[in-house]
């Protein structure tokens, strides 16, 4: 009876999952090309030592600055 009930949980948890990624695809398909290349630059322009060294490389820019 345990599996039965943790296998419905596991069935809602993916729909839930499902209509989470769908309502995203909706929403992203809504947007107007422009919008979604700007969206996609503002990502872009997120620096290289950020994404693959962490907050590290962002600590010393923020030093430096000042």
């Amino acid at each position: 009876m345990y599996q039965e009930y943790k296998g419905c949980v596991n069935k809602m948890k993916q729909n839930e999952y499902i209509k989470f990624m769908t309502e995203q695809l909706v929403t992203y398909m809504d947007k107007p090309k422009e919008e979604r290349k700007k969206t996609k630059n503002n990502k872009e322009q997120n620096g290289f030592s950020n994404r693959w060294l962490g907050l590290f490389p962002f600590t010393i820019k923020l030093l430096l600055k000042k």
